[in-house]
């Protein structure tokens, strides 16, 4: 038997995690010196709420080498293997500490997503649907490397202040956007995030534009599923993206979750994206 384990940062809900039986390991949120479990002891809107009060950004910290020790264990207590899947090892040291305490339990075998949210995500399913299916860990792991580059994951922040503030881009760059009323489309592309195109205009017109650019007219993409993820978005335009996707995606199942507090803690408020998995 292998169970599938993932970190906090794979953003899928509860009803998601009940579904594929996805074990989470939390990340930390870092307030007052005070270490916070991503979505256990602290939500996105409490960090909205203290970066409003206070101006200042909080840390937020990887999993420890201990902390995987005693998940692992705890899996595969029974004698199941375990595949654990990460946020990517580009922005992240949890890759590492996972590989780590994988050297002190035997039968674990982590995936680093090379993504984030969601992106992340979309691995922890396909992982998931293999173990189900009856393969063993080592497939699974060597599948999901295979897997993790068909992943396309992107997403329009509203404004620059917390990538900012968490030393993710400059304070030219967040200037010169904030003036320009400029809203980036982020997109990770090999496992780190980068600036595609730059949209500018009223916020539900932007996330139609984008979710439009992003699957208008593709051939290569995978329609089982996609996800739209968000950190805040006003009802109209989170309507306006789900009528897009369904018009120009002709998805399956697309599936709607609200990022965690790690990824919120980065992008900040009014965050959206669209993410899938394009053909093998």
């Amino acid at each position: 038997m292998v169970k599938i384990s993932a970190d906090s940062t794979c953003d899928l809900s509860p009803e998601l995690r009940k579904r594929y039986d996805v074990a989470i390991q939390p990340l930390y949120i870092v307030k007052d010196s005070q270490s916070l479990r991503d979505g256990v002891d602290i939500r996105p809107t409490d960090i909205f709420d203290y970066v409003e009060k206070t101006g200042k950004l909080l840390k937020t910290s990887a999993v420890s080498v201990e902390d995987y020790i005693g998940l692992f264990r705890r899996l595969t207590a029974d004698g199941s293997e375990v595949v654990h899947v990460t946020i990517s090892a580009e922005m992240s040291a949890c890759y590492q500490n996972a590989c780590l305490a994988a050297r002190e339990v035997a039968g674990v075998y982590p995936v680093d997503s090379r993504n984030l949210s969601t992106g992340m995500g979309l691995v922890v399913i396909e992982a998931a649907r293999r173990a189900q299916a009856g393969e063993g860990g080592a497939a699974i792991q060597k599948a999901m490397e295979a897997f993790a580059p068909r992943v396309e994951a992107s997403f329009v922040i509203d404004r620059l202040n917390y990538l900012y503030k968490g030393g993710r881009c400059s304070a030219l760059a967040a200037l010169g956007a904030n003036l320009l009323h400029l809203k980036p489309c982020i997109e990770v592309r090999n496992g780190k995030m980068g600036v595609g195109r730059k949209y500018r205009g009223a916020y539900e017109k932007v996330l139609r534009q984008y979710a439009y650019d992003r699957l208008h007219a593709r051939e290569d993409i995978d329609r089982e599923r996609a996800f739209i993820t968000w950190s805040t978005c006003p009802q109209p335009a989170l309507d306006a993206v789900r009528a897009v996707c369904r018009e120009e995606g002709h998805f399956d199942e697309l599936l709607e979750t609200q990022a965690g507090c790690t990824i919120c803690n980065h992008c900040g408020p009014n965050t959206l994206g669209v993410l899938f998995v394009r053909k093998g």
